[in-house]
């Protein structure tokens, strides 16, 4: 019995998650009633509360998920690219990067992620989330090129900030400009090859 309570909530949960999601990304965050939700996803305003603590905490499931997304098609990518290289760590480097950009392209997930989640959460915790997955993984790429001397020795979290800072600025960008990916990836990567 306590196996099927388990998997009711989390349906109820993923249900939540993923109506809410799909209201955030097309109207934002301060435009969806928590009604509508409950609503869309087939289920009450206690089922939601018995969940979460309330409208914010389930947008920032929501940004966490979007969060993870991303982070995972960037690891993926620097994956494929070391194995495609022979485990080359500047070819791992300039995929992820590429694929920040790619999947940051998706409108839906630029709202949620670049354009809600600072507002909603407030900056210092959207920077915690931000740095607990994609931010994470490129400080430990730029630390693994410094410590195979790939990178001149320096300190890696202002030049991660920055880089992050400059994906994350290209992301809301693209977001209205998404033929200008190509360009955009140019930039990038002509600043990350300057690094070298």
């Amino acid at each position: 019995m306590a196996g099927v309570r388990v998997e009711q909530k989390e349906r109820t949960r993923r249900a939540l998650v993923g109506a809410a999601r799909t209201l955030f990304a097309s109207r934002g965050y301060a435009d969806v009633g928590l009604a509508e939700i409950v609503a869309a996803a087939g289920v009450t305003k206690g089922a939601l509360y018995h969940q979460f603590d309330g409208k914010a905490e389930l947008f920032r499931a929501v940004l966490g998920e979007v969060a993870a997304e991303v982070a995972d098609a960037v690891v993926a990518a620097a994956r494929a690219a070391g194995r495609d290289t022979g485990g080359d760590p500047w070819a791992q480097l300039r995929a992820g990067c590429r694929a920040f950009l790619v999947a940051s392209t998706d409108p839906a997930r630029v709202r949620i992620a670049l354009v809600d989640g600072p507002a909603v959460l407030g900056w210092a915790q959207w920077r915690a989330l931000d740095e607990a997955t994609s931010q994470r993984h490129l400080v430990e790429a730029l630390e693994g090129l410094v410590a195979r001397g790939l990178l001149a020795p320096r300190p890696v979290a202002p030049l991660a900030h920055l880089l992050g800072g400059a994906m994350n600025e290209a992301a809301l960008w693209l977001a209205d400009e998404p033929d200008a990916l190509e360009p955009a990836w140019t930039e990038l990567a002509a600043m990350l090859d300057a690094l070298r």
